[in-house]
């Protein structure tokens, strides 16, 4: 963890006009972010990642009412496309027998069941709805119905189209969007939601679907190199001034990076330089890294002006919000 404040030098200059500077000081810190120029005035944006994937079973409803009741700002979620068009809350393409159990066909002699092991935009939604994955798999209208019943009128939703543009293991990109944007627009919340893709492509055709609605750039250096189907056509490099204007070209409100390599919390290469978050922020994009559980890293990020961090222990984010004096997003217990 860096630390978050130096020993002050006494200087020789007049106390009054040191009590000028020091006061032109605290008014600066207190409008920007502390590591540099910030992109917006903006609360800290808490993400719990698959709902807290941490604490509770990824992707679940039991999961996003969790992190609802710890108090989170944002729950992010992945969705899938099944055969029939419709969306299901889940991250992998193809189900996961390490996440997921059969438990019945649909019908005596389904020639597919088991369903384990099978790509969802293979299966029907009813197929896939008789995995158990902790739970059922929800839907999008299930998880906004849940922050309604919850009276989180102010959480955001985060969602992940899980498109892949390698190799044919998902749905074509616009019925993710379709389903997305329906879905977003028919619940009233299009306002607190957010569209993230690693798949720029597919971002750049949610813009022609809903000009106004906002998106975030996904990324990690695995995915930036020339010619990557990642990219939507552009020719990019992993360093700050290159990211950032590709994020800007497709209209991303924010550059969601990986926050370093490996992620898993023994930070060997940060992916996440003061560079990357003040050219952003100075070309008004905002810096929102994933996947951070490690409360030391949370400092450092946040000592660098991120303006949010996607996290699986929304809990522990919290909590260093909490050290660092930051406006905690509200709480929404069960009634």
């Amino acid at each position: 963890m860096s630390n978050h404040s130096a020993p002050h030098r006494r200087g020789s200059c007049p106390l009054r006009i040191r009590l000028l500077f020091t006061a032109l000081a605290v008014g600066a810190m207190l409008a920007a972010h502390p590591g540099g120029v910030s992109a917006t005035p903006t609360a800290f944006d808490l993400q719990a990642h698959r709902g807290g994937l941490g604490l509770t079973a990824e992707n679940t409803l039991p999961a996003f009412a969790r992190s609802l009741e710890i108090g989170v700002t944002t729950l992010e979620l992945d969705i899938q496309i099944t055969r029939d068009g419709r969306e299901i809350i889940g991250h992998d393409a193809k189900i996961d027998g390490s996440k997921c159990t059969d438990t019945e066909p649909v019908s005596p002699g389904d020639s597919q069941y088991p369903y384990v092991g099978k790509l969802i935009k293979d299966l029907s939604f009813e197929q896939v709805r008789t995995v158990n994955c902790g739970s059922k798999m929800p839907t999008l209208e299930e998880v906004f119905t849940l922050a309604s019943d919850r009276g989180a009128d102010t959480v955001q939703f985060s969602i992940e189209l899980k498109t892949d543009p390698r190799d044919g293991t998902t749905a074509p990109r616009e019925q993710f969007i379709q389903r997305a944007v329906q879905e977003v627009q028919r619940a009233g919340v299009r306002n607190r939601t957010i569209i993230q893709s690693f798949d720029w492509a597919t971002l750049k055709l949610v813009r022609q679907h809903d000009s106004g609605i906002r998106l975030y750039a996904l990324t990690d250096p695995t995915k930036v190199y020339p010619f990557s189907p990642w990219l939507g056509g552009l020719d990019l490099i992993w360093e700050s001034g290159s990211l950032v204007n590709g994020a800007k070209s497709i209209g991303a409100t924010a550059l969601s990076p990986m926050h370093a390599l490996p992620p898993d919390g023994s930070v060997q290469l940060p992916a996440v330089s003061q560079r990357l978050v003040d050219t952003a922020h100075e070309n008004g994009i905002l810096v929102v890294p994933w996947v951070v559980n490690q409360p030391g890293t949370m400092h450092e990020l946040m000592d660098k002006g991120v303006d949010g961090i996607i996290t699986d222990y929304p809990d522990r984010l919290r909590e260093v919000m909490r050290e660092r004096g930051l406006s905690l997003p509200p709480a929404y217990p069960q009634h």
